[in-house]
This record gives structure tokens, sequence and C-alpha cells, in this order.
């Protein structure tokens, strides 16, 4: 453990956080299976925190009281440093208040805490934003997680899918420069599958805006504790998905944030995610 990292740990899973950015750098099981992408040349990154904003603005401009504001796409959280407000065995959690760096992109006090607590089933992330100024504070919070694309060696990309806890049939949206596109697109779920391919994502990502599911796996083959996936259940995974907006209108106003649960599988196959 460094002042950089933090490692938590109970039954077969191990996960590691770093202070910059309050990241999940690391779900891993202990035969070895590692579930968070490693930060790889196609994407130098994890599984980032998204704060101020998910996604991003025209112009990457944030404009309030008549002044302009340069916001970069989903935020600043993810670069900055973290300091940590616990180090347990199996739980950690992290805090990013405004300064005089962050009030030059985004002119509000608030207060952002992260928190991740393994247990036997998974990991928890939760997220949560307080309003520490007088004025309303705008903000939408969300997780970027990156799971490995296969989990293991041996089976090809394409037997992978997305199997929804409901049927998905509202249209989709997607992106054009990085902003929404006016018009919803047809939704390439199919009930509850959604397979996966690298053609899915041709066209950047597939924002699902009106969502039934409380749940979804990430699996190979049917899903099940022979497959390899992961699966993430809440009412809020939509929420930690594409991001939520929350407006804490009073000074130490608390939004309810948050939270993402992480299952994998005891084989270390398959993988239930919860927000």
């Amino acid at each position: 453990m460094t002042d950089d990292t933090h490692v938590i740990q109970s039954g077969h899973l191990t996960a590691t956080i770093k202070a910059h950015g309050a990241e999940l750098c690391s779900l891993k099981h202990e035969d070895g299976t590692e579930f968070i992408w490693q930060a790889g040349t196609a994407w130098p990154r994890h599984a980032p925190l998204l704060f101020p904003i998910v996604g991003r603005l025209a112009n990457d401009e944030l404009r309030h009281q008549g002044k302009t504001y340069r916001m970069p796409q989903h935020g600043f959280a993810r670069d900055q440093r973290f300091t940590w407000a616990e180090r347990g065995a199996s739980r950690c959690a992290l805090v990013l208040s405004d300064s005089e760096a962050t009030r030059a992109l985004y002119p509000f006090a608030f207060r952002l805490v992260a928190s991740y607590v393994v247990d036997a089933a998974g990991i928890e992330v939760a997220l949560r934003i307080v309003n520490t100024g007088e004025e309303t504070l705008p903000a939408s919070l969300g997780g970027h997680p990156a799971f490995n694309w296969p989990l293991r060696p041996g089976l090809a990309k394409e037997s992978y899918t997305l199997t929804f806890s409901d049927e998905e049939t509202f249209p989709v949206r997607r992106l054009d420069g990085g902003l929404v596109r006016a018009a919803p697109e047809q939704n390439p779920v199919r009930g509850k599958v959604l397979d996966l391919s690298e053609s899915l994502f041709a066209d950047d990502a597939i924002i699902f805006d009106r969502i039934n599911s409380r749940s979804v796996r990430y699996a190979a083959g049917e899903g099940t504790s022979q497959g390899h996936g992961s699966k993430c259940p809440g009412p809020d995974f939509a929420s930690s998905v594409s991001g939520q907006s929350r407006r804490a209108r009073r000074s130490s106003a608390s939004s309810p944030g948050a939270v993402m649960r992480v299952h994998p599988a005891s084989t270390a196959s398959s993988a239930t995610s919860r927000a």
C-alpha cells in the first residue's frame, strides 16, 4: 500500500484503487482473472469517474453568469488527485473538494465522495455529491468502467453478450462529434440480449436514455456460472452508465448519488453489475 494506491480484499476478490481520479484500476479474482481493462494503448484509463458532466458540452464550454469556462469531456474529476478519507482491509473512501484549480473550470463549491467496498459477493462503488456552497449546484455524475473483452483467452469476442434483466425496446441515442444526435435510433438489443462485436461501436457509444432494466450481465455463452462475464445490478444502473444530473439546491445539500455493484461469478467467468 502506498499513498498513491490502496488494495482492498474479501473472499476471492482483490481490488486496487488509486488516488488519481479515485479510479478503480484492478478487480481480480484469486484465480488470476482480471476483470478491469488495464489502460492499454487503445484507451489509457481503467474505470474513470465522470464529474461534473457526463459526455461533452458544445465547444467544450460551460457558461455561467455571463462568463465562459472551459469544461473538458466528462469533466475534470478523473484527472484530479483525491484525498484518502478511509483506508481499510475491505473498504476505502476518497474525497475531492473544490479548489482554485477546479473553480477555474467549474465555479461552484462541492465535495465529491467515492467509496469502494469489497465482500464475498463482489464490489460496490458509491458516489455522493455534497453542495458546500450557497447557490444551486448543477452536476452530472457517472461511472465509466471498462471490462476486459474477452475476460479470458480462448473465446471469441463475438461470443460475449450483454443480457438485460428486462426487455429493452425504447430507441437509443448515438453521438455526432461527441454530442447527442437530435433523432433517436433503432435499439440494437434483441429482447433482452445485445450481441457484442467490434462493429457495434463503429459509430461511437450507444446511449440508453430510457431503460427498463435494473441489472445487466456481461458474459460469454448463456451467461451461466460456467460462462465468462460479470453482472451489474441495481436501481440506478442506468445512471451509473450514462450519468445522472443532480441539482443540490442549498448549502451542504447532498445528492443521492449513484451506486454500482459488480458481482463476478464464483468461477471468475461471469459477473453482475448493479448501480
